[in-house]
């Protein structure tokens, strides 16, 4: 008699994802606090950046059923998972979503490979469907029988991250995902994630306070502050034109200057000593700051721009010199780890280009 296995969920080949809208238009409102979300999109990588206690988790939480909003709609590929004037209200198991906390939430009575049974069985599996299989192309099949705490940060997450995909999720959600891990470790767990998000080709949502791992990972881009959302778009252009403050602070801009208006694209920065500085993009009435990225100057005078350094601040970092003008602009620029002597370094002057001046609205 012949035995066959039931289907894993990492058989291939696979039905191509129905990449339909990700709809989320909740509010909720506390004594304290206000979360008012909307977004829209058809991206597969969306990543939503804000500092701590701005809403991020929140919003994970109202998508996944953990939270009720007050009123709203959340649609997922086509299904409604709430609709508040409908009285929608899909139950957390059924909705199809996978939630990876910022602790994991392991259960710590079980092995890597109990763990992995359980994301199984929670998804009325058989735990057999490819269970080998997974444990081995996700390199946990040497470490199979060890319980949590005899794991690495990144063997957790691994662990954690798997059991959540052999449910077949619609959607991952992911909430700080290297919060817990040391610096050294980070770039690697990145690119460790990117593959089996590659593997698993399902949309994500990727909620961080670190905006190289939003940038690394994710192709649309929510700028979340104080429980509202203040910008979305393609990474890239929210990166190159954040068009508000409080975006540009946001993706890094480290600065930023209040301005005088001189001509369409002239202007004086209050801020860096009423330096004086022609713009590429026009200076509309609403513009009230200029923003310029610390590693957008250029070594020596340009064609225009031209920006005294004066007498700088230099600090010296293992890979990068920060170098703060004498007019308070910051410079970054990079140094090898041998190369001890600034003073050598500093010249004259720097410049700008017209078009790396980012020029920014009020919030």
């Amino acid at each position: 008699m012949r035995i066959t296995k039931e289907p894993s969920p990492w058989d291939v080949p696979k039905e191509p994802f129905p990449w339909s809208p990700c709809l989320v238009k909740v509010r909720k409102r506390y004594d304290d606090f206000s979360l008012d979300v909307s977004l829209e999109t058809e991206s597969k990588r969306i990543g939503i950046l804000g500092p701590s206690g701005c809403g991020k988790s929140m919003t994970l939480k109202s998508i996944a059923g953990l939270i009720r909003p007050d009123e709203g709609r959340i649609i997922l590929n086509g299904r409604v998972l709430f609709d508040s004037k409908r009285g929608v209200d899909i139950k957390t198991g059924r909705r199809k979503v996978g939630y990876l906390f910022q602790d994991y939430a392991l259960f710590p009575n079980m092995s890597v490979k109990g763990n992995i049974e359980a994301g199984f069985r929670g998804a009325g599996r058989k735990a057999d469907a490819g269970l080998e299989d997974i444990l081995k192309r996700f390199g946990l099949w040497d470490i199979r029988d060890h319980k949590p705490h005899e794991l690495s940060g990144g063997q957790q997450q691994r662990t954690a991250l798997v059991r959540m995909l052999v449910t077949d999720p619609d959607l991952l959600m992911l909430d700080e995902p290297f919060s817990a891990m040391d610096t050294y470790l980070r770039e690697g767990l990145r690119l460790e994630l990117i593959r089996i998000l590659d593997m698993y080709d399902k949309r994500v949502i990727l909620v961080s306070h670190d905006r190289d791992e939003v940038y690394q990972i994710c192709d649309y881009l929510i700028l979340m502050d104080e429980g509202r959302v203040i910008a979305q778009g393609n990474t890239d252009d929210l990166f190159e034109h954040p068009e508000t403050v409080a975006a540009a602070r946001l993706t890094g801009c480290k600065n930023i200057s209040r301005i005088e208006r001189l001509t369409e694209h002239r202007v004086r920065a209050l801020d860096w000593k009423g330096l004086e500085l022609i713009t590429d993009g026009k200076v509309t009435d609403d513009i009230t700051h200029i923003g310029i990225r610390a590693h957008d100057f250029t070594r020596g005078e340009g064609a225009v721009n031209v920006i005294p350094c004066g007498h700088a601040v230099i600090n010296r970092m293992p890979f990068e010199w920060y170098i703060t003008l004498e007019n308070g602009l910051w410079w970054k620029t990079s140094r090898k780890l041998d190369d001890n002597d600034p003073d050598v370094f500093i010249p004259e002057n720097i410049s700008i280009s017209p078009d790396h001046i980012l020029l920014l609205k009020e919030d």
